[in-house]
């Protein structure tokens, strides 16, 4: 298919950028990897007056430093690929701060456009920006949307077609950092006239400037010349203002974005707070905040154990009352095979993991999460990471993969390692699915709670170790706080389904083939002998029945494969005619500690390397059998 534009979407971290992108995408996203990296790139194409436009979701970023992969990514493919237009999304209400950022874009010289978004959150706020005088003084296109309700976002689009029409002339960019700035940018500039240079003139002349270490030496390699003179030119700057030349001119970016924000912005006093201010009063109280947040993670986890187990209890019903009660081989393997698997899976599916993905949706479509990591900010110190820690920590609980990429936020490698190590341990979607449908559903939603209160604490316990042994200390942060938004139905639903619909394309296979797999073995007696070999760990020490041995092995592949194995091993749906109380909450424990997956090895082998990985993966395995047997032992005096 022909592409006649290529659209980049550009911004902070929420501020709406995602929706924009869904509402033009819909569901025809593709979602991977930029090749090389490990952040998530995400690509959909649009069909707008009979043009085909491929729209880029760049991660959201703050400036156009090197300081991460989400940085370097977004900042490469604007200045090495070309997009016809960059769409910058900014929070209406955060103004002079988005600004900063986009500073930076024209500086780079690409087609603008601004999507002031939020606009009608800023109106609640008593903000109102005059969109064409913000329009004039940055020499691009401002178009106000609201995202959540699509409106202005089609909008978006005619005007970066307009400007992927027009001259480069008027994409001239019209900002100037003050003469003693501008004077040596265009000294250095005449230095770079001679040079092949990969980058756009200016930016390139002011990274040279501020000392960027990767323009630093792509120059550098050539061109020592050029490094030189931008070191002298540089060091004119610091001594005028007596600070480094990049802590000078990221001041006189703020300044600019100050002076413009003072001349488009006007600001109305309300009577009194809005609603969404005195949530935010409260979510971050130094009290009240925990008990909200508590109240929150409980209330999630009683719904999903509830519901959970309700609609597998109605697709069992459903399925079971079509069974055929064949006997022999082939009918016994493809019932008790491939239709309980199937129907396990489903009820798995849409009973638990759909639930928790539009559940996350929305704690993070309203401006909920970056809340948990304030309050966290504290905890987490104790463990040797700080706030910003939480949020890879709570993605762990969708996935423990994506959290294992998320930790690269963390600043240092020693934080990126502990933050990895115990995101694996933090109980997944998939983990959550066996401690509920089990533990939740069979014992009590009590002892599920409990088996989460025990791991939170042995997550707390090695997080001390690993900042006690692991040499250096964590850095304090200082991170956006977003304001309450009414979440999107629409947005939350497309990010929920596309999440989702991988587990259905590769997951649901792969369990029947398992659940076929595992009833052919027990029809001729092959499970038995493999459990019989696993016995001495999985019966004398652990005390559970011999066919979950295999289960272990196999559920490296699919966590959520456990639960509907386990009934396939049993040979029957009703697990409580298989297994105790006890052995039901010891297995859902050494699911929960167990190393998580294969993907999640191979997440730990791309992030910190083969030798950490496999310390973290053996250890987890040693620690899930051993704590395991201690519990078994313990549980069987209490109960």
């Amino acid at each position: 298919m022909k592409v006649d534009l290529v659209v980049a979407l550009a911004g902070n971290a929420n501020v709406g950028k995602s929706s924009i992108f869904n509402q033009l995408t819909g569901l025809g996203q593709i979602i991977g990897n930029w090749p090389g990296k490990t952040v998530e790139k995400a690509e959909g194409v649009l069909l707008h007056h009979d043009k085909h436009i491929n729209i880029i979701d760049l991660p959201g970023i703050y400036s156009l430093s090197t300081y991460s992969q989400e940085e370097i990514v977004s900042r490469e493919y604007i200045a090495l690929q070309h997009p016809d237009v960059v769409v910058n999304v900014v929070d209406a209400t955060a103004l002079e701060r988005n600004l900063f950022f986009t500073l930076q874009l024209l500086e780079m010289g690409a087609p603008l456009v601004i999507a002031l978004n939020l606009v009608d959150v800023a109106k609640k706020k008593g903000i109102t920006i005059d969109e064409k005088k913000l329009q004039k003084l940055l020499n691009a296109p401002v178009v106000p949307t609201i995202a959540t309700k699509g409106i202005g976002v089609h909008e978006i689009i005619d005007e970066a077609i307009d400007q992927a029409t027009r001259q480069a002339s008027a994409h001239k960019n019209n900002i100037y950092y003050g003469p003693e700035i501008e004077t040596r940018i265009k000294k250095l500039e005449r230095v770079l006239t001679g040079v092949h240079i990969i980058y756009p003139l200016r930016w390139t002349a002011i990274k040279l400037l501020e000392g960027d270490s990767e323009i630093v030496n792509k120059v550098g390699e050539k061109h020592p010349d050029v490094i030189v003179a931008a070191n002298i030119l540089a060091g004119e700057i610091s001594e005028i203002h007596k600070e480094p030349c990049s802590t000078v001119i990221s001041s006189e970016r703020y300044a600019v974005a100050a002076r413009i924000v003072k001349e488009v912005q006007t600001f109305k006093e309300l009577e009194k707070p809005s609603i969404g201010e005195r949530l935010d009063a409260l979510s971050m109280h130094g009290i009240w905040g925990y008990i909200l947040m508590f109240t929150i993670m409980i209330s999630i986890l009683m719904f999903m154990s509830l519901f959970g187990g309700w609609f597998s209890e109605i697709i069992q019903n459903l399925f079971e009352s079509a069974n055929p009660h064949l006997t022999g081989f082939w009918p016994s393997l493809f019932w008790n095979g491939g239709v309980v698997g199937l129907y396990a899976t489903l009820a798995v599916a849409f009973g638990f993991i759909l639930p928790f993905y539009l559940i996350l949706g929305f704690l993070e479509d309203s401006g909920y999460l970056p809340k948990i990591a304030y309050l966290m900010d504290r905890p987490c110190h104790t463990i040797g990471l700080h706030g910003k820690a939480c949020i890879p920590l709570l993605l762990a609980f969708g996935c423990n993969v994506p959290a294992c990429v998320g930790c690269r936020i963390m600043e240092t490698k020693r934080d990126r390692f502990i933050a990895i190590f115990l995101s694996t341990l933090v109980p997944c979607s998939a983990r959550t699915v066996v401690i509920l449908g089990l533990v939740g559903a069979y014992v009590g939603v009590q002892w599920a709670l409990l088996l989460y209160v025990f791991d939170f604490i042995l997550i707390f316990l090695i997080g001390r170790l690993l900042n006690r042994f692991l040499p250096g200390v964590s850095v304090g942060i200082i991170m956006e706080m977003p304001s309450y938004r009414v979440p999107s139905a629409t947005v939350i639903t497309k990010q929920a389904w596309n999440r989702f619909k991988p587990f259905l394309i590769t997951a649901l296979p792969l369990i029947i083939l398992g659940s076929i797999l595992i009833e052919a073995m027990r029809l001729t007696d092959v499970l038995s002998l493999v459990s019989n070999a696993l016995s001495p760990v999985t019966v004398v020490w652990l005390g559970l029945p011999a066919f979950t041995g295999f289960l272990f092995i196999f559920g490296v592949l699919r966590k959520e494969a456990s639960l509907v194995l386990l009934m396939t091993a049993a040979g029957t749906v009703d697990i409580r005619s298989a297994m105790s109380p006890v052995q039901m909450i010891v297995f859902a424990l050494v699911i929960m500690i167990y190393v998580p997956c294969i993907a999640t090895i191979a997440a730990l082998v791309r992030e910190t390397g083969w030798k950490r990985a496999g310390f973290i993966t053996f250890t987890e395995i040693g620690l899930a059998f051993f704590i395991g047997g201690l519990a078994f032992r313990l549980l069987n005096m209490l109960m």
